[in-house]
């Protein structure tokens, strides 16, 4: 099991990053935001499909106000996507010749809620895509990961879940999973491989 942000595409704290640069924010700002309340912000009502995103918008740069910090909510959505990493694909691939492979992804839907045509292709290769937007619940719930286990028919502790964040990967443990960071590309495959 993938995570798809900051997995198989570059960290979407990158594209934070890059706004409140741009923006001339303190580094951090956006993270901020989002880890205050963290289950119940407007960033995990988006992601699991309790708000839009105009009310994201409102929501959000509310709190952030609240912060101390003016943003505006669009530019960060807009500023996300990411690139995909073509070594985390070929991974997916691999696992897939011997493997069933999911993605368990914390997104939300766009208005027109069109994807872009190689993340499409992405998603294409797993077995399972499992989308907090759609399913109403989000990482790090342990829910979404036992939905996930009992949708593929499989045990936690015969899963291999990669994802970017420790807080996403400490339920997945504690339910049995074998978990693998990913800071590095290179050096979360040599772990996965080596599994």
């Amino acid at each position: 099991m993938f995570d798809f942000g900051g997995v198989i595409t570059s960290s979407p704290f990158e594209a934070f990053e890059d706004y409140e640069r741009r923006q001339g924010l303190p580094l951090g700002t956006i993270r901020r935001v989002n880890s205050t309340d963290p289950d119940r912000n407007a960033w995990a009502r988006l992601e699991r499909g309790e708000v839009d995103l105009r009310e994201f918008g409102v929501l959000f740069e509310q709190e952030a106000r609240a912060l101390g910090s003016r943003v505006d909510a669009m530019k960060v959505i807009a500023a996300l996507g990411g690139e995909i990493r073509p070594e985390m694909v070929a991974a997916v691939r691999h696992c897939s010749l011997r493997y069933m492979t999911a993605c368990l992804t914390n997104n939300f839907r766009a208005v027109e809620e069109v994807a872009r045509p190689d993340i499409a292709q992405v998603f294409a290769l797993f077995d399972s895509v499992f989308e907090s937007s759609k399913l109403g619940v989000r990482k790090p719930d342990p829910a979404f990961y036992i939905l996930a286990c009992r949708s593929l028919g499989v045990e936690p502790d015969e899963v291999v879940f990669l994802d970017d964040l420790g807080i996403n990967l400490k339920p997945a443990r504690e339910l049995g999973m074998h978990t693998i960071k990913v800071v590095s590309p290179a050096a979360a495959l040599q772990e996965l491989f080596a599994l």
